[in-house]
């Protein structure tokens, strides 16, 4: 299917004359879900079946400028079909079918009214099951593909990495902080250098979806071949930045954070013995990035408490503990 001035631009006006241009039932409902800064996301509810529809976008809505290639969305759909035989069954989507042309797939849809970990989280549900159940993902993802060649062949360009996390994230908040610039320099060398395993890239409480006691990772459009402590970190950091939103359930953050890093750290395929102190140093990065990056954290918004955060973060990177857990201990 293609179009006279290039690609669709999938919304909820055009998405039943899309689905019946590839001979799908009219939708019942279309709804358009959160998709993030990256990319339209349609929920399709019709006769053959509840579906989603993902399509990447070229500029990312953000207030800074922020380009991404939109074949990166193809790389989400291979990484889904490498890892789904891989993690524990139903814990990824099923790839139904891709659109080349249009920078878009279709996966099957978590059941309807899962709520993702993050709106839990910041209602005060704070499992530490989900979190331990999240670190065992994470951890089964790093044993199907550690050392192995032919991942690291598929999955081995970093360009989208580089693209939605490296530059947005890291030099972007090194040029806020110029003092700090030779630390993120250094910490994106040696993250480069760690080249073992598969990253998903956002493994953030917004990517997984919880029915029950089942949980459903998403969103694998950042996967690469690299350093699989970025992954730790950035899981880390959301429940690190949501200790200092929610100060009456710290302690229950810190639960689920050792929960999650526990459940990670026992279960990786081989000893790691770099593994804490690059997920620590990643941490620091990361949680300084969410206030002087690109895409700073949307529920700090208070000044205070984000020059908190800020100081916390450059501690954290100038003298950073030897143990995870000392991190939530700090705060």
């Amino acid at each position: 299917m293609s179009y006279p001035n290039g690609l669709l631009e999938l919304c909820q006006n055009n998405a039943a004359a899309y689905l019946a241009a590839r001979g799908l039932p009219a939708p019942d409902t279309v709804r358009e879900l959160g998709g993030g800064v990256s990319n339209t996301v349609l929920l399709i509810e019709s006769a053959a079946g509840r579906f989603v529809v993902k399509q990447s976008l070229g500029k990312l809505r953000v207030e800074q400028d922020w380009f991404s290639d939109r074949q990166r969305i193809f790389r989400e759909a291979a990484a889904m079909r490498a890892l789904v035989h891989h993690m524990p069954a139903g814990s990824v989507p099923d790839v139904l079918f891709e659109d080349r042309a249009n920078c878009l797939f279709a996966m099957t849809a978590a059941p309807a009214g899962a709520p993702t970990w993050k709106e839990q989280l910041l209602s005060g549900e704070i499992w530490p099951a989900t979190a331990a159940r999240a670190g065992s993902m994470l951890a089964s993802m790093a044993r199907a593909s550690w050392g192995s060649a032919r991942y690291a062949a598929e999955f081995g360009d970093q360009t989208v990495f580089d693209q939605l996390r490296l530059d947005p994230y890291y030099r972007a908040a090194a040029r806020v902080h110029p003092d700090l610039a030779p630390r993120f320099d250094e910490l994106m060398r040696a993250s480069s250098a760690r080249r073992c395993a598969l990253v998903h890239g956002d493994w953030s409480p917004k990517n997984f979806l919880i029915a029950g006691s089942h949980v459903v990772a998403i969103d694998f459009e950042v996967t690469h071949y690299g350093d699989p402590s970025f992954d730790a970190a950035f899981l880390l950091n959301h429940l690190a930045l949501k200790s200092f939103f929610l100060p009456q359930h710290r302690t229950a953050l810190a639960g689920a954070a050792a929960s999650f890093w526990l459940a990670l750290r026992d279960d990786l395929p081989e000893p790691a013995p770099w593994f804490e102190a690059a997920t620590v140093a990643h941490l620091g990065a990361l949680m300084l990035a969410r206030i002087d990056g690109k895409s700073p954290v949307e529920y700090l918004r208070d000044a205070a408490l984000r020059a908190r955060v800020r100081d916390f973060a450059r501690n954290l990177m100038l003298a950073p503990p030897s143990r995870v857990l000392e991190v939530f201990e700090g705060i």
